[in-house]
């Protein structure tokens, strides 16, 4: 029997994390681990924006700040990483951090393909650490009883699925210049395969075709930017599904998903923040949520609840109580769900360039 990881007090160590890019999502997510994520400490904070790193780390009280990740991999007292940064370092960072003995959470895609994932996810396979990507739609409370639903067959076999996802805007995108290319897929979309691929567990995806177009700035249609798509994608079980991102809804934020089988239809997701409804003289109307981290406070939160479990866990080598038992479903997005999501994406890039329907990479699975 393993010594459990206390300190002198009898008290079990936290988990200490380390957090790579203090961007938008970075910062939540510290925001999570410092205030939100029970036996976690935020222990560093890494970005080459060390201004952007210091000011979040005054706020949340971590005294360890670096501009370089690799201080923070070489820190034997991190656990755990948390990888923020911009997707083109992703790949990169996972292998680093695997070879540094650290496990690993990182923000979706796991890289911008499928060679240099391999490479990071051979890595974390031989260093023998967990591997969790930000699937946070899993998280998500009518999400998961959506699939509890489905794991019971209450919907029967799948025929048709759809997900979906309209960001909230304005109907412009002041931004959109520098949004990179094919965003909508790698960045965005990529979420709705993962659900799509979770609520049709067991069936791999086969073809997708695409259909993209900048419809909200239609001026930057020639540089490229695509701000609206709709992928119709083909499962090894026969079912068809299809999912749709938007990058401006003016009513707000809307993530919806849905199964219809042989024996039913189960849903999930809703677009008002509440079900309460207002009826006026002037129509009926509701409150909508307008942020990523409204809708989903509490699975981002708990995506990292998560991840720090299965951290203590490897550390402290144990399986007893204080380890929540198991779902009825698979729940932890890991790296064969991280790599299939992603040979999606890439094929419906392919598709909207060869406006043709493209056969999903066969090795979309390791």
């Amino acid at each position: 029997m393993a010594y459990l990881n206390r300190n002198a007090s009898g008290v079990a160590l936290p988990v200490r994390i380390g957090l790579i890019g203090s961007g938008w999502m970075g910062a939540f997510h510290a925001e999570s681990i410092a205030r939100r994520v029970p036996g976690a400490v935020l222990a560093a904070i890494a970005d080459p924006n060390l201004e952007s790193a210091e000011a979040l780390a005054g706020a949340l009280g971590t005294t360890k700040v670096t501009a370089d990740a690799a201080d923070l991999l070489a820190d034997p007292e991190i656990d755990g990483v948390v990888i923020a940064s911009p997707a083109r370092f992703h790949s990169a960072l996972i292998g680093q951090a695997a070879a540094a003995g650290k496990h690993v959470f990182c923000e979706k895609p796991a890289g911008l393909g499928l060679e240099e994932l391999d490479t990071a996810l051979a890595a974390v396979e031989a260093a023998g650490v967990h591997f969790q990507i930000g699937f946070n739609r899993r998280y998500a409370a009518d999400f998961q009883a959506a699939k509890k639903d489905l794991a019971a067959g209450i919907a029967g076999e799948p025929q048709l699925l759809r997900s979906l996802t309209r960001d909230p805007g304005t109907g412009s995108i002041g931004h959109a210049a520098r949004i990179p290319a094919w965003t909508i897929f790698l960045e965005t979309l990529i979420h709705d395969f993962d659900t799509l691929n979770w609520f049709n567990e067991g069936a791999e995806p086969v073809e997708v075709y695409a259909v993209a177009d900048a419809l909200v700035e239609p001026g930057l249609r020639d540089q490229g930017f695509l701000d609206t798509a709709v992928v119709t994608i083909r499962y090894s079980n026969g079912a068809i599904a299809v999912a749709e991102a938007n990058f401006s809804a003016l009513y707000g934020y809307d993530i919806r998903g849905e199964v219809f089988g042989s024996k039913g239809m189960v849903q999930a997701g809703r677009s008002t923040e509440t079900a309460a409804r207002r009826f006026t003289a002037e129509g009926m109307s509701a409150d909508t949520p307008r942020l990523n981290v409204e809708l989903f406070r509490q699975a981002y939160t708990d995506e990292l609840v998560d991840f720090a479990d299965a951290v203590r866990a490897r550390r402290d080598g144990r399986s007893d109580d204080t380890v929540p038992a198991p779902k009825p479903f698979t729940l932890t997005p890991g790296a064969l769900d991280a790599r299939r999501a992603l040979a999606m994406a890439l094929a419906c890039i392919e598709s909207v360039k060869q406006g043709t329907p493209v056969a999903v990479n066969e090795r979309a699975v390791l």
